[in-house]
């Protein structure tokens, strides 16, 4: 089925679809030489340049351009990136929003899904229960769900990322990709079709993919840790699944420290401040957990920045 709904051809009509929306983020390169860890070049993809501050404005734009959107307008469940990106998107295409988010969205997040002008709330302490809550409000009101990881738009749309990234590497053997539900990896290898060798990255305590490829299916898997607002859906999406099934090489689990310590030397080192789920795919690199070959072209996703991490002061 994923064949004809996530088509290359599909993803690229969505990328023409998108293009007057999203930007075209950039590619930094630098060697693991400057982290200590090797002397392999590395291209992070800096996707959390995007609008809203994470990929997940690709997805939100692919479903507002391509779905009949109701007068009721559209809802979303969402750890918070999902959530800002649609009301982001909502707010340029002019289209009504609200926004449910679990009580472990942080701050940052919180305040930005306000400062997009949606209608926000609060709907229980995890990401499922955000979900319910937003389901039972979309009956009722019959305002679009936009779901963050398990619908087709939402997987065409980060599926874009993968055409960027091959295009401005000029080639790859491997790509380092975090996930939770699954929507960005499901979408980019949608796209890359094994061309490339897609390595799924996730936290011990949330490995929702991990467990549904040992499984064979989509299973509960634990929902919890330091990148809880943004990789720990109860379960993988079941599109991203099938696509997982078929095109992702390998599976990494990283640990809390190892993401902290990811987020802390790409702030040290590049002067990227991305939030703990934004860099948790450089955490196997940077633990030894992945060991390039020597020669080997390597990309990492650093997917999200909504994060509080870095303070300025406010001017007098």
């Amino acid at each position: 089925m994923h064949d004809d709904a996530l088509s290359p051809a599909r993803i690229a009509a969505t990328r023409d679809l998108i293009r007057p929306y999203v930007r075209r983020t950039p590619i930094l390169k630098a060697n693991l030489a400057d982290f200590g860890r090797g002397n392999a070049e590395v291209a992070f993809k800096l996707e959390f340049l995007q609008r809203s501050g994470s990929f997940k404005f690709r997805g939100a734009v692919s479903n507002l351009t391509q779905r009949n959107v109701p007068p009721a307008g559209v809802v979303a469940a969402s750890g918070g990136n999902h959530g800002v990106a649609v009301a982001y998107a909502a707010k340029l295409l002019g289209v009504k929003a609200t926004i449910f988010v679990p009580r472990i969205a942080t701050p940052a997040k919180i305040e930005a899904i306000r400062r997009h002008g949606a209608d926000l709330v609060i709907g229980g302490d995890l990401y499922e229960n955000a979900l319910q809550a937003s389901s039972a409000f979309a009956q009722t009101s019959g305002a679009l769900t936009i779901h963050a990881f398990n619908q087709i738009e939402t997987l065409l749309g980060q599926g874009t990322i993968g055409a960027e990234i091959e295009e401005d590497t000029g080639g790859l053997d491997t790509f380092l990709v975090a996930v939770g539900g699954g929507g960005l990896i499901g979408g980019i290898a949608a796209w890359l079709r094994g061309r490339v060798k897609l390595a799924a990255v996730e936290p011990e305590r949330a490995p929702t993919l991990h467990d549904a490829l040992k499984a064979g299916r989509p299973v509960d898997a634990e929902a919890g840790g330091v990148a809880a607002d943004s990789l720990a859906p109860r379960r993988v999406g079941e599109l991203a699944f099938s696509l997982a099934s078929d095109y992702v090489a390998q599976s990494l689990l990283v640990s809390d420290d190892e993401i902290r310590a990811a987020q802390r030397a790409l702030w040290e080192t590049l002067r990227v401040a991305v939030e703990p789920g934004g860099a948790a795919a450089f955490a196997p690199l940077l633990s030894g957990a992945y060991a390039p070959a020597p020669g080997e072209r390597i990309a990492v996703l650093l997917c999200g920045a909504n994060t509080d991490a870095v303070r300025f002061p406010m001017p007098a």
